[in-house]
């Protein structure tokens, strides 16, 4: 059976749950509630069994923080045997509008920290990341509040759609690859 490891990246604590930082949580949450699974608190997160179509996904919430969720990636790759082709980073960015969806095999962190952690304990850029809009809408100096800030009433309409969208995005990783992924799923 083919295993992956999909990893939601964002913070712990009430204070985060519904902050634009920790979409890749939302992401994950969403495919667990939708298919009735229960993550487990285990070594460096938080995990969930997924099984579809012959494949075993492992979903993932690092208790690491952001910016150190390498350390859990690494861990969890090297526990259950799955190679780099078999993992997806899922993560907010900033440089693309609310909800638009970016598939891409590899690349740099683009400014995220919690990218960057990933590159520097595995090594290397060469694994897929599944990059969720969260816009640029804030006035100078306030990034960081804006990140870290609630989705508002028009992003919450719209959340549902695209977590839908996510869900389908995780499957198609797992049984079309990444590339099929990418053409029948980007900027969608």
């Amino acid at each position: 059976m083919k295993k992956f490891l999909i990893v939601g990246l964002g913070n712990i604590g009430a204070e985060y749950v519904n902050t634009r930082h920790n979409i890749g949580f939302k992401v994950l949450d969403f495919l667990a509630r939708k298919e009735s699974l229960d993550f487990q608190t285990v070594k460096l997160g938080a995990l969930a069994e997924y099984k579809f179509k012959g494949r075993t996904f492992l979903l993932l919430k690092p208790n690491t923080y952001m910016n150190l969720s390498g350390k859990a990636v690494q861990y969890w790759m090297e526990k259950e045997k799955i190679p780099l082709e078999n993992v997806l980073v899922i993560t907010d960015d900033l440089n693309l509008a609310f909800g638009t969806i970016r598939i891409r095999p590899k690349g740099s962190d683009g400014g995220h920290n919690g990218l960057k952690n990933i590159n520097l304990v595995l090594n290397t850029q060469d694994y897929a990341r599944f990059r969720f809009g969260i816009s640029d809408e804030f006035k100078k100096g306030q990034q960081v509040n804006y990140v870290l800030g609630e989705w508002n009433d028009e992003e919450n309409a719209k959340l549902p759609e695209r977590l839908e969208l996510a869900a389908e995005i995780i499957r198609s990783f797992g049984t079309a690859g990444v590339g099929n992924t990418m053409s029948n799923f980007n900027g969608k």
